[in-house]
């Protein structure tokens, strides 16, 4: 037999390497701290608490056949770190400043509560532990524990229009529209590492290559996209799209991004290679936010003018369906299962519950006003990229 102090070592070191995976991590940890903090923008940056793991980096920007960027939020592949978390659907009514919270089996409203002036999305953190209500114009962080509902802390962070972070869970990245920027920062203080110009106005959303080294994010009001190393922090490269785009997301294969083009009506896509545009995708007015289907198959284009859904096929790049869905869908969110398909009506003050098979409405929900980037949560995925809950 072993002796008894080289069998407490080894078990020691064993609960050590698991504690993330139990919920017990920085950001539980850190959140007393937090509150402390009254402005952390002006603090140096602290070494990063979670080291980049190469298992949740793919090998590189030009993936090898059978890749799928997406694998993790196949049906069933939920993080240990989300067991026991209540399925709910958030709200973030950015006229009204609050946010409803909306219990999916029932479709009844739990509760509305005020968080922040403008509202706009919905934000699981990159670990699963928190999520984070972008209130724009108040310049703060809502932090929502979603395994009561209840909110915890409000940090301040300038212009949150957006909220991401970075694939290997380094970084945060706060999107700064009106100031015409990302801000990166430490993803449990908050506190500012660099923030970086973006030379076009209207930056509104991302999403990251297949090694997660660098992203695309749209600038909405001057037809331009931009690509930027997360690593170095600095633009590296430009394309021109025109019209106005917003959603940006990546392709299972990882060799394309999609840019919704709300001033196009329909989809621009863009070699994550080379930058260039290689087709374009008629949807329908106003092609404004998207959605990956829970097999990975399909594309959900939501025409926020239009009043209409297009599902667009990654295999072939041609809409498979059109739903008539009516009123204004915005933002998207798929169900865990894979069935329903969630979207804010942004001009309608309701939330529509869509079946994500035949595109019939199923329910319309009555929300605040301006309803924006609702999150369900939780899905299937290894870890949060941020927005309104997109998974990898």
């Amino acid at each position: 037999m072993l002796p008894a102090a080289i069998l407490l070592l080894a078990f020691g070191s064993l609960l050590f390497a698991y504690l993330p995976m139990l919920g017990v991590d920085a950001d539980a940890d850190q959140e007393v701290a937090a509150q402390r903090v009254t402005h952390p923008e002006s603090s140096p940056p602290p070494a990063p608490t979670q080291p980049p793991s190469p298992a949740t980096r793919a090998a590189n920007d030009r993936p090898s056949h059978g890749t799928n960027v997406y694998r993790s939020i196949l049906p069933g592949h939920f993080s240990p770190a989300v067991r026991g978390v209540p399925e709910r659907v958030y709200v973030p009514n950015s006229e009204s400043g609050t946010v409803t919270e909306i219990d999916p089996a029932t479709f009844r409203i739990i509760r509305t509560f005020p968080t922040g002036t403008y509202d706009q999305h919905i934000t699981p953190g990159w670990n699963l532990h928190r999520l984070y209500v972008n209130n724009t114009t108040s310049n703060t962080l809502t932090v929502i524990n979603p395994r009561t509902g209840r909110t915890v802390r409000t940090i301040p962070v300038t212009d949150p229009y957006n909220l991401y972070f970075t694939p290997d869970g380094t970084k945060a990245i706060v999107v700064a529209e009106s100031l015409q920027r990302v801000d990166f920062r430490n993803p449990h203080t908050f506190r500012l590492i660099k923030s970086v110009h973006i030379p076009s106005a209207g930056p509104d959303h991302l999403d990251f290559t297949a090694n997660g080294n660098a992203f695309l994010i749209s600038c909405e009001f001057t037809g331009a996209v931009y690509r930027v190393n997360d690593h170095s922090m600095r633009v590296t490269g430009r394309v021109d799209v025109g019209g106005l785009p917003v959603d940006v997301k990546l392709s299972p294969d990882g060799t394309t991004f999609y840019v919704a083009n709300q001033g196009k009506s329909g989809v621009t896509m863009i070699s994550a290679r080379t930058l260039r545009i290689v087709g374009f995708i008629h949807t329908g007015d106003g092609a404004h936010g998207f959605a990956i289907s829970r097999d990975t198959r399909h594309l959900y284009v939501a025409n926020r003018l239009a009043g209409t859904i297009s599902v667009i096929s990654f295999r072939t790049h041609h809409v498979v369906h059109t739903w008539h869905v009516g009123g204004s869908p915005d933002m998207l969110q798929v169900s865990p299962n894979g069935r329903q398909l969630w979207t804010s009506n942004r001009y309608n003050a309701n939330v529509s519950v869509i079946n994500a098979h035949t595109g019939r409405v199923i329910k319309r929900i009555a929300v605040g006003s301006s309803p924006h980037g609702l999150t369900y949560f939780p899905q299937p995925g290894a870890y949060s990229i941020g927005h309104n809950g997109v998974y990898r």
